[in-house]
C-alpha cells in the first residue's frame, strides 16, 4: 500500500504504469487483494478480524502481536478474560476437489462425520482450480490436516432458513491447512494422508 497526497496520486499512478509496462505491470482491483491475502492466510478486518463473528486478534492468529508482557494497555484485562473463554479460531482450508458451488462468507463449516455445524466461512477464493478459504471454527477442528466440510448455501433464499436443509446436502470435503502460507510456496496443497 502506498500513502500519497491526493494531488500526487494520479501522477504516481501513471508513472508506475509507464515504468512497469515493460515487466507486465497491470492495474488490478480488490479481487486480486482478496485472492492473495486469502491464499496466504492473512485476515481482513470485517472478515477474519472483528466483523459479525467479533473475532479477536488472538483468534485470528495474530497473538504474537498482542504484547501481554506489557504491564498495561487499554483492554488488556478484557482481552485476557475473553481469551480464556475462547472456543473458536480462524483456519485456512482447501477443498479436496475442483469445482462445485462457490463458498461465501457465512456459509456453514461442518464436521463430516457428525454433520454438525462447527463454524462458518469468512473468505473463499479459487486458486489453481481449488476453493481455498478461511473459516472461523471450533478449536478441535482447527488443527492442520483436520477434515471439515464446506456447505455453500443458495444465495436465492434467506440464510436463516437453510441450516437444516444445508446439512442434508453433501458438503465439499476440505482439509485445514497450516494457518499461514510457507514462504516460497503456494501453501494450498493439503497435507499428505
Amino acid at each position: 500500500e502506498l500513502y500519497v497526497h491526493p494531488e500526487q496520486a494520479t501522477a504516481l499512478w501513471r508513472h508506475l504504469l509507464a515504468v512497469g509496462a515493460e515487466v507486465g505491470l497491470k492495474p488490478t482491483a480488490l479481487g486480486a487483494r482478496d485472492s492473495t491475502r486469502t491464499e496466504a492466510g492473512f485476515p481482513l478486518y470485517g472478515h477474519e478480524l472483528a466483523g459479525e463473528c467479533d473475532i479477536s486478534p488472538l483468534a485470528a492468529g495474530y497473538g504474537a502481536f498482542v504484547k501481554f508482557h506489557k504491564p498495561f494497555f487499554i483492554g488488556r484485562d478484557a482481552l485476557l478474560a475473553r481469551e480464556a473463554q475462547r472456543q473458536r479460531k480462524v483456519v485456512r482450508f482447501r477443498c479436496r476437489e475442483k469445482g462445485g458451488r462457490m463458498a461465501a462468507p457465512g456459509d456453514p463449516v461442518v464436521d463430516m462425520a457428525e454433520r454438525r455445524v462447527v463454524g462458518s466461512v469468512t473468505s473463499c477464493v479459487v486458486a489453481d482450480g481449488y476453493q481455498v478459504g478461511m473459516a472461523y471454527v471450533e478449536k478441535p477442528y482447527g488443527q492442520s490436516g483436520a477434515n471439515i466440510g464446506i456447505l455453500p448455501l443458495s444465495r436465492q433464499r434467506a440464510v436463516a432458513h437453510q441450516p437444516r436443509e444445508a446439512l442434508e446436502a453433501t458438503p465439499h470435503e476440505a482439509v485445514v491447512l497450516p494457518r499461514f502460507m510457507a514462504p516460497g510456496g503456494t501453501g494450498i496443497n493439503p497435507p499428505e494422508e
